[in-house]
């Protein structure tokens, strides 16, 4: 198994930016596809981005141009930049890896004037 720890949340004013990270522990991190995915309020939880072990990334049309995936194998960590943010941004933002389906506990992220 895989522990996944998030941080980064907060609360952001709508047009601030955020950046998440997570640390992963064990020696697959840099061999599997990671992921951030979120949850808001009475809502499922949706695929936000996803970057493969060679570094191919994906995201959700909804923050496409907005927020960036990368990964740092030295450090076995995942980010999320999040830009330009929107009061539909806030939710709980969880990692989650591929290899083991293992996923953090999450950190909210919360957009309010």
């Amino acid at each position: 198994q895989v522990q996944l720890v998030e941080s980064g949340g907060g609360l952001v004013q709508p047009g601030g930016s955020l950046r998440l990270s997570c640390a992963a522990s064990g020696s697959i991190f840099s061999i599997t596809t990671m992921q951030w995915h979120r949850q808001a309020p009475g809502k499922q939880r949706e695929l936000v981005a996803s970057i493969s072990s060679g570094g191919s990334t994906n995201y959700a049309d909804s923050v496409k141009g907005r927020f960036t995936i990368s990964r740092d194998n030295a450090k076995n960590t995942l980010y999320l930049q999040m830009n330009n943010l929107k009061p539909e941004d806030t939710a709980v933002y969880y990692c989650h890896e591929r290899y083991f389906t293992s996923w953090g506990q999450g950190t909210q992220v919360t957009v309010s004037s």
